[in-house]
């Protein structure tokens, strides 16, 4: 039986979306709508709002490498456009690529995305997910070791946070410090940290999962001190993870996710803080283990300790600040 939608009044932000014209598995607007706005017995959660993450969609075929990227807001805008006449949730913001190892000179590539984004631009990912184990796929823009202590790297984070634009960063749980060292030294940019920050339990972390989230904990901890920095409650779809989902005959229940991931969700927020937490639903990337309205039922449960006001933070009120999104 389809589980109940809890506290289908509760404002959500979904900040964390792809869309894609994948030839096999495209996510388009209607598929979108169809997860945001799945019912059960005639009720679904209150999705008002998403924000769009970068995945490489739709980049420009021609012109200089640097712009290319530039189409995938485009592509986004059109998607946002139609989505504001619907009576579904909206595309509130939109977060492309830009090649921070361009230095100074990404300007021209920021300017750009400002240009096409029909005010919903806001800001960019460089994943620098990288592991040393062939076994862990590396990141989609192909990031070498080290990326974000790279002097080009740095000087294209400062030249984001002068523009007054986000910064998502997406790394594996080793990787962490090195964001801490980059927000120590680069505080001016408005950081949000994808994913529970990356604690993977595939490769040679299968079997570690106690010691790969104890090994984030430091980290997060530095992190938290920083008021640029949010963190995404979320990710735990993925087969990255490890859970397995995608290989039992059934999708997880609310109660499984909340059994699985709630007590570490729970010590993220007392570090950061409900202000500066979001769940959110990496969909269609976590479709593979979780369905969309039963994710959303596991983090209302999560959430169950927390009062009406901190429970806007989680779902919507820091998204919308993070981002800017007027929904």
């Amino acid at each position: 039986m389809p589980e109940e939608i809890l506290d289908p009044e509760l404002p959500i932000c979904d900040p964390h979306h792809h869309y894609w014209h994948h030839p096999t598995s495209p996510y388009l607007l209607e598929d979108l709508h169809a997860d945001t706005g799945a019912r059960v017995n005639g009720v679904s959660h209150n999705v008002v709002s998403t924000v769009f993450v970068d995945c490489m969609a739709e980049y420009r075929t021609s012109g200089p490498e640097e712009l290319r990227p530039v189409g995938e807001t485009e592509f986004i805008v059109e998607a946002a456009q139609r989505s504001r006449a619907s009576d579904d949730a909206t595309i509130g913001a939109i977060v492309s690529f830009a090649d921070l190892q361009l230095g100074e000179r990404v300007e021209d590539v920021l300017a750009a995305h400002v240009e096409a984004g029909d005010g919903l631009f806001r800001g960019i990912r460089h994943a620098s997910t990288w592991d040393a184990d062939p076994g862990i796929h590396n990141g989609h823009t192909d990031p070498p070791q080290h990326l974000l202590s790279k002097p080009e790297f740095r000087a294209g984070f400062r030249t984001l946070g002068r523009m007054g634009l986000t910064f998502d960063a997406w790394m594996y749980a080793p990787q962490l410090s090195e964001l801490v060292d980059l927000v120590k030294a680069e505080p001016a940019t408005t950081v949000i940290l994808d994913h529970l920050g990356g604690p993977l339990a595939v490769g040679p972390y299968k079997g570690r999962r106690d010691e790969v989230l104890e090994m984030t904990k430091g980290p997060i901890e530095a992190l938290a001190a920083h008021d640029q920095v949010y963190m995404k409650l979320g990710g735990i779809g993925m087969s990255l993870y490890g859970d397995g989902w995608h290989k039992q005959p059934e999708r997880p229940t609310s109660d499984e996710l909340v059994d699985r991931w709630g007590d570490h969700i729970n010590w993220i927020i007392e570090q950061f803080g409900p202000e500066r937490c979001m769940f959110e639903s990496n969909f269609p990337v976590d479709k593979i283990g979780v369905d969309y309205s039963v994710l959303w039922n596991g983090f209302k449960k999560m959430a169950a300790g927390y009062s009406s006001s901190e429970r806007n933070w989680l779902f919507h009120d820091a998204a919308t600040t993070a981002y800017s999104v007027s929904a």
